[in-house]
């Protein structure tokens, strides 16, 4: 059996949603949170970049943000989205 390599979401701190984004990205495996992610890919070689448990627990996680939050996940995703892809988002100053 594989360790999961999906951080622990917080659901109890203010900015936990922030958190566990940004170390879905220090970890390389930031998507875009509307995304399933069964359809998240490696470019290098086009094989699913989770595991089925994995995607599991992603759908558990990002269940819970959305019926929490509503529109505030993808608000909370995207200044660290659009820094992973190496551009500024409205909120940095």
């Amino acid at each position: 059996m594989h360790a999961s390599r999906i951080p622990a979401h917080d659901r109890n701190n203010p900015d936990g949603m922030s958190i566990w984004f940004a170390e879905m990205s220090r970890l390389g495996l930031l998507f875009h949170p509307e995304d399933a992610p069964e359809s998240i890919i490696r470019l290098s070689d086009g094989t699913p970049t989770f595991t089925n448990a994995e995607c599991n627990e992603l759908h558990g996680i990002l269940q819970d943000m959305f019926d929490r939050h509503g529109d505030g996940v993808i608000e909370a995703c995207y200044p660290i989205f659009m820094r992973a892809g190496g551009r500024k988002s409205a909120l940095d100053s």
